[in-house]
C-alpha cells in the first residue's frame, strides 16, 4: 500500500513539474544510539493516539520495551489488531473526528489499561496545501479537529478522571507537537501546532499541583509516511541539519525520557527534536 501512494505522489508531481532530474544524493549514514531497556516505565500505563504507526508505534514499541503497559488508537482496526499483537498491548479503534467518542476512549482506555496514568497525543495530520490559498473548509476542519480539538478534549476528560480518583501518583500528559509550532504559519498544520505548544504551557500550570506533568516532543522533519516517506527510499533530506530525515525510533527515545520518572522536574516543556533548526540566530 505504502508504494502504491509513493507512485502515486510521483506520478502528481510529474503532472505538475514535468519529468523529474534524478540526482545522485550523498550516502546517508545514521547512528542513533537507544537506551538499554531498563524498565524505564515500569508502571505507566499508557493511551496512545495514532499509535498503530510512525512516530506513535515507535512509541509503543519503546514504551513497551521499558516495561508500560500501552493500548494504542486509530482508525484502521485491521492494521491496530496486527500492530497490538506485535506489541503484546491492547487497542481501541475509533475515530478522533468523532468528538462523542472522545470521553468514551478515556473511559474504556481506563479499562483496558487497569488505570491509566499516562496519555500521549500522538495523532495529527498534514494535508501539505502550500498556502492558504489552498486550503479548504473540509482541510482546515479536518486538521483543527484530529491536530487539536480531539487532543484539547482528550487531555480534559484524563484530567477529570485523574481527579475523580484522588491518587498521590504522578501522572502525564504527553503532546507530540512539531517544529513547526515554533515558526509563524498560514496552513492549519503549523498553526494546530502553535497551539499546542501554547496548550502544554499553560495547562501545565493548571494542573502541576495535581500531580500532572504536561510536556510534549516537537519533532522536526521525521521518516514516516505523513511526509509520505517509504521504506525504501533515502533518508537524504537537505533541509535538516544533518541533511537527512530524523528517525521515528529517536523521538521515542525523547519521549520515554519525558514519560518517565526521571523527568519529574520537567512540565510546560516542548523539546524540539531538530539538531536547532528552529533556533532564531543572526547567524546560519
Amino acid at each position: 500500500m505504502q508504494s502504491l501512494l509513493t507512485y502515486i505522489r510521483r506520478g502528481l508531481r510529474y503532472i505538475k513539474n514535468g519529468p523529474e532530474v534524478v540526482l545522485q544524493h550523498p550516502e546517508i549514514k545514521v547512528s542513533v544510539s537507544y537506551t538499554h531497556p531498563n524498565n524505564l516505565l515500569k508502571g505507566k500505563k499508557v493511551l496512545i493516539t495514532g499509535g498503530s504507526r510512525g512516530i506513535g508505534f515507535a512509541m509503543a514499541k519503546k514504551f513497551v520495551s521499558e516495561g508500560a503497559i500501552v493500548c494504542i488508537t486509530g482508525r484502521n482496526e485491521t492494521l491496530l489488531a496486527e500492530k497490538a499483537r506485535e506489541l503484546g498491548c491492547s487497542y481501541i479503534c475509533a475515530d478522533l473526528q468523532r468528538n462523542d467518542l472522545l470521553e468514551e476512549i478515556i473511559i474504556r482506555a481506563d479499562e483496558l489499561l487497569g488505570g491509566i496514568n499516562c496519555l500521549v497525543n500522538n495523532a495529527g495530520i498534514s494535508l501539505h496545501e502550500g498556502n492558504i490559498m489552498n486550503v479548504t473548509e473540509e482541510k482546515y476542519d479536518a486538521q483543527f479537529q484530529t491536530n487539536l480539538k480531539a487532543a484539547y478534549f482528550l487531555s480534559k476528560y484524563f484530567i477529570e478522571l485523574v481527579k475523580s480518583k484522588k491518587t498521590a501518583i504522578t501522572y502525564n500528559l504527553l503532546f507530540v507537537s512539531s517544529e513547526r509550532g515554533t515558526y509563524v504559519d498560514d496552513l492549519p498544520y503549523g498553526i494546530t501546532k502553535n497551539a499546542i505548544n501554547c496548550l502544554v504551557r499553560g495547562l501545565s500550570k493548571r494542573v502541576i499541583r495535581d500531580g500532572i506533568r504536561v510536556n510534549a516532543v516537537a519533532p522536526g522533519v521525521t521518516a514516516t509516511d505523513l511526509i509520505g516517506y517509504g521504506d525504501n527510499e533515502t533518508l537524504y533530506y537537505p533541509a535538516n541539519m544533518s541533511k537527512r530525515l530524523y528517525l521515528p525510533d529517536e523521538i521515542a527515545e525523547v519521549a520515554s525520557f519525558l514519560l518517565s520518572d526521571v523527568s519529574m522536574c520537567l512540565s510546560g516543556q516542548v523539546l524540539t527534536c531538530d539538531e536547532g533548526r528552529s533556533v532564531n540566530s543572526y547567524f546560519q
